[in-house]
């Protein structure tokens, strides 16, 4: 459960998918002036360098940022989020979804963030020092439990385990009944890896069921090396704001112009 290591995988297609998505979700919600709680239960270290052995190992940024940063608008919260970061810590960097989060929220805005695995935690109080941030070494779901309904009552959760237990498929949607329940005006977003094995089409099937107007939007893509069982990513976003859906399918449309789809 601890052996989860993000560094291998930053900046790929499914990152990039996630991380715009999240940066969209978050414009909105900061349209209006009153404060929000942002809630991430598996937040990994926050901050990541491209060019660790780790990233060259795998390769997978080569094939998401590193290839398709271009596909975005003018002014894209995702893109304005990734030079800010770029501009304090080097061209190499790339912003986690902590991180994100940190660069497009206000000062009055809370920030609660999750981490257990020691190494990962370390590195995410490092990255991230800020009044209105809140680190926990922490079992994520069990922060979400003890959290919500949070103050302030407005605002976004995001769920992205590392999928190393097979039972988190089927406690995922027992999790995010008890927090709508619990928080009826959250905004919920999962991640989840589409792979091989079609894992994630019972979960989505439950999801579905119990919050049919939830956005649900995936993106299918090669993968990374020969044997890779990833070969796409999903959001599934309960009360989503006002136009993420449009964000969705224009950020689906550049991917697939570009060749990034499979």
């Amino acid at each position: 459960m601890l052996s989860y290591q993000h560094a291998f995988h930053a900046g790929n297609l499914a990152d990039l998918q996630k991380h715009a998505l999240l940066a969209e979700l978050l414009f909105y919600m900061t349209k209006k002036d009153k404060p929000l709680s942002y809630i991430e239960t598996h937040a990994g270290r926050g901050l990541y360098d491209l060019t660790s052995a780790e990233a060259v190992k795998t390769g997978e940024a080569a094939q998401g940022i590193e290839a398709y940063q271009g596909i975005f608008r003018d002014g894209h919260p995702y893109l304005r989020a990734l030079a800010e970061v770029r501009r304090e810590h080097g061209p190499n960097a790339y912003p986690g979804s902590p991180m994100i989060a940190a660069k497009l929220l206000r000062p009055q805005d809370k920030i609660h963030l999750a981490e257990l695995h020691p190494q990962e935690h370390q590195a995410l109080t490092r990255a991230l020092r800020a009044p209105n941030i809140s680190i926990h070494r922490q079992d994520g779901f069990d922060l979400a439990q003890s959290l919500c309904p949070p103050d302030p009552r407005r605002g976004v959760m995001l769920v992205d385990p590392p999928y190393e237990l097979k039972q988190d498929y089927v406690e995922l949607p027992k999790l995010f009944r008890q927090i709508a329940k619990k928080w009826n005006v959250g905004v919920l977003a999962l991640w989840y890896p589409i792979l091989s094995s079609a894992a994630h089409v019972p979960m989505i099937a439950q999801l579905s069921e119990d919050f049919p107007e939830a956005l649900c939007h995936e993106i299918r893509f090669p993968p990374a090396r020969e044997g890779h069982r990833m070969i796409g990513s999903g959001m599934f976003i309960v009360n989503p704001p006002w136009g993420l859906a449009e964000a969705g399918a224009e950020l689906t449309d550049r991917l697939r112009d570009a060749g990034a789809l499979g």
